[in-house]
């Protein structure tokens, strides 16, 4: 196939088999019956599908590193053993059945200020109460995001506290079989949070210039860096601006990629947004692949980029032009969970269909 989205793709000592990947979607079902943050049914039916449907690397949603660290109740884990044992049979699975030898990935993720919160099909937003199930959040200071509870500001043995419990999560992802991990540092999440000069307003050494705003970010990523295998490859999403005047800008995600990548990082996921609600993003076809783009050809470093690519011709036009040099397909995978399949097809190959599928393949009829 001469389609640059299904070349492949060494990160490491990791192959994958193309560049159409699966970006992370929270799913909020990790339902009490199954125990707190234990992935389920749910996420191996969803997990699993796009693996036989072609993606050559699927990172799951966030998954949480300690219990205060989830968005909702209903969120994913791996802070314990439960937790991985259920990501255990997802990874399983993903590796029998990949169509186009399927690599998965976990990301680690600590919410911050937007932790408990209700899940977006409950019927009701803000805040979890303690009486439903809630608790108290964290930040790096007392600021709340808009219609969420104010958070305590982490101490400072707290944050070390944070850091140990990403690296104790990255060897648990890495005992479960997870072939890479991605550190979640966008979106208004904690490290976003630090990040951000919106949000963080500390005076100690965790706030204050962009190189003390960024330090949780780079420790987490010296940590889980530290006590995964030197062979496989370490992933961190940024959110790229902040969308916000006085925010985030290109320029300083820039810097923040040149100094990760110099600390073991091995691709950004580029993504944008999610730290103050006043925001305002002029959402498009591709309206991120410029900041995917610019991080790459400024920085040398591998990067993915995400946001409303929903074609063939668009995933293949970011590849071909050094945009990105993967594409992470989210909403158009639900639409399509064989989104690859139909992809390699519209872009004159053909991916390998699992066996049970054969017989839908285009050679024969689409």
């Amino acid at each position: 196939m001469s389609s640059a989205l299904f070349t492949p793709l060494d990160l490491r000592s990791l192959r994958l088999e193309h560049r159409g990947w699966v970006s992370p979607m929270c799913q909020y079902s990790c339902g009490p019956e199954t125990g707190e943050g234990v992935p389920t049914d749910w996420h191996l039916m969803h997990l699993g599908s796009f693996a036989v449907g072609g993606a050559a690397l699927i990172l799951t949603e966030a998954a949480a590193v300690n219990a205060a660290g989830r968005i909702s109740p209903r969120d994913a884990g791996i802070y314990n053993e439960d937790q991985a044992a259920g990501w255990e049979r997802i990874i399983a699975f993903v590796h029998r059945h990949g169509a186009a030898g399927a690599k998965i990935g976990t990301q680690l993720a600590h919410a911050g200020r937007k932790a408990s919160t209700y899940w977006p099909f409950s019927g009701k937003q803000g805040t979890v109460p303690a009486a439903d199930g809630g608790w108290n959040s964290v930040g790096p200071g007392t600021g709340a995001f808009d219609g969420f509870a104010a958070p305590s500001a982490l101490t400072t043995e707290e944050i070390d506290g944070v850091i140990a419990d990403f690296a104790a999560a990255a060897v648990r992802a890495v005992d479960a079989g997870f072939d890479t991990v991605e550190i979640h540092g966008a979106h208004g999440y904690l490290l976003h949070q630090f990040q951000s000069p919106l949000v963080n307003d500390r005076t100690d050494d965790w706030g204050g210039d962009e190189t003390a705003r960024n330090r949780l970010t780079l420790a987490v990523v010296d940590a889980v860096r530290s006590v995964i295998p030197e062979s496989m490859p370490l992933l961190l999403r940024i959110s790229a601006s902040d969308w916000a005047e006085g925010g985030i800008d290109a320029a300083a995600s820039v810097r923040l990629a040149r100094t990760a990548a110099g600390r073991g990082v091995d691709l950004v996921d580029v993504s944008s947004g999610g730290a103050v609600a006043h925001q305002k993003i002029p959402a498009g076809p591709g309206y991120q692949t410029g900041f995917a783009a610019r991080i790459r050809r400024e920085t040398g470093i591998r990067t993915g980029t995400v946001g409303l690519l929903t074609s063939a011709g668009q995933a293949e036009h970011a590849v071909a032009t050094g945009q990105a040099d993967g594409v992470f397909i989210a909403r158009a995978a639900l639409r399509n969970p064989h989104w690859w399949l139909r992809a390699a097809y519209e872009l004159g190959g053909d991916l390998a269909w699992p066996p049970q599928y054969e017989r839908a393949a285009p050679r024969h009829s689409f």
